[in-house]
């Protein structure tokens, strides 16, 4: 019973990770298209929040449940292929906290050009929209490798 707790969710969390990445990515994405800096502001506001309620919720749960899966199972926690679930796992978190910073940032600079009254956004928003978005590739492309990982356990590769 506890196996398939602990399982539950582990799948849960990686389920939230995928889940709330790609809504973000999408949400922040359909608000910068439009340019308008009340939309991307209040698109920005929900964003961080959810990005604080449910990927970083997902972000503590994933290596408690995963370690404890191990632990339970009687995995060695240096089999390769949770060796490398645990290095994706880095090189999300590597992308992600920045990407979090930026996008607070973006929401405070979207938030004052529309106080201001301001019809476009500010040349540093745009900068951190792109470095924002080309942040996103390797964190969502390491999170898939996670998936994969979960899902098909490969034979050893080294």
């Amino acid at each position: 019973m506890l196996y398939f707790f602990l399982k539950f969710l582990h799948v849960i969390g990686a389920a939230v990770l995928l889940g709330t990445g790609a809504g973000i990515a999408f949400f922040m994405l359909m608000a910068h298209r439009t340019g308008n800096p009340a939309v991307i502001a209040g698109t920005a506001k929900i964003v961080v929040l959810a990005d604080f309620l449910f990927t970083a919720t997902a972000v503590v749960a994933q290596p408690i449940t995963g370690l404890a899966l191990v632990w339970y199972i009687g995995y060695s926690p240096w089999e390769h292929w949770i060796v490398l679930s645990i290095l994706l796992y880095l090189v999300t978190g590597v992308f992600w906290l920045p990407v979090v910073w930026m996008q607070m940032e973006m929401r405070r600079l979207a938030t004052k050009a529309n106080e201001d009254g301001a019809a476009t956004l500010p040349k540093r928003y745009h900068q951190l929209f792109r470095l924002w978005f080309a942040f996103g590739f390797p964190a969502f492309a390491a999170v898939l490798g996670i998936f994969w990982l979960m899902i098909a356990r490969p034979p050893e590769i080294w």
